[in-house]
This record gives structure tokens, C-alpha cells and sequence, in this order.
């Protein structure tokens, strides 16, 4: 009952990556405008790991991390990210990309990341999901 009620909160995503670029507020309260639709591959799984290309930023816009910075993409093990990055990756497909705005409970929630992300923070992020490795 648990994972339908799961895939049930996901269809707005599902619909919005099928009609195009548009804007849509999860039921997680995360926002997600789509830039572009993947069209190769299968949706990553927790299991997996993703190679992406990203930017994070706070919601005064000052960068707190970015693998563009870094000049190459980051490989992370999709269940070990924050939750709204592990909602929204298991709805791409390689080859998409994302700009996403997390609510505090979404992401690091009243703990932060100490020197780089302050407690309660909304974070937005821009994605590139580039490959699913499983």
C-alpha cells in the first residue's frame, strides 16, 4: 500500500515530464521546472548510481556546491542522497535535466550542513541527469 501511495505522489512528475517543459509542485511540496526531457533509458532506482551534472544554491542564490565548478560530473549513489533529489531522479531519464527547489524537509532539514548550508534552508538545484549505472 505504501509504494502505491509512493507512485500515486509521483504521477504529477510523470505527467509533467510527458506534456513537456513546464513547472509542477510535488505533493512533497518540492517544485520542479523541466528544461529537458530525457529520452534514452530507463529511470535510475534506488539501487543505482547516477552520474549528473549540478549546481545547488540557496534560496539568496549564493552557490554552496556545483560539480560545473569542479568541471567534471559527480557519480552518487542515488540512495544516499537528500529525498528530493532520490523523488525527482527516479522520474528522469538520462539525458534530462531539472532546475528543483526543496523545502527544508526535503533536503537537509533542521540539521544543515555545518559552514555551507544553514539549518531550515530551502535549496534550489539544477540537474543534468547524464547516465544511470547499475
Amino acid at each position: 500500500m505504501r509504494r502505491l501511495l509512493s507512485l500515486l505522489a509521483l504521477l504529477p512528475l510523470a505527467a509533467a515530464i510527458a506534456a513537456g517543459p513546464q513547472t509542477t509542485t510535488l505533493p512533497s511540496g518540492v517544485t520542479v521546472e523541466i528544461y529537458r526531457v530525457g529520452e534514452t533509458g530507463a529511470p535510475p532506482t534506488l539501487a543505482d548510481v547516477v552520474r549528473v551534472h549540478y549546481q545547488g544554491t540557496l534560496a539568496d542564490g549564493k552557490e554552496f556546491d556545483s560539480s560545473y565548478g569542479r568541471g567534471r560530473p559527480a557519480e552518487l549513489p542515488l540512495e544516499a542522497l537528500v529525498p528530493c533529489w532520490k523523488e525527482v531522479l527516479q522520474q528522469m531519464r538520462p539525458g534530462g535535466a531539472v532546475r528543483i527547489v526543496c523545502p527544508p524537509e526535503t533536503a537537509y532539514g533542521s540539521r544543515g550542513v555545518p559552514g555551507r548550508i544553514p539549518p531550515d534552508s530551502t535549496l534550489n538545484f539544477v540537474i543534468e541527469l547524464l547516465e544511470v549505472k547499475r
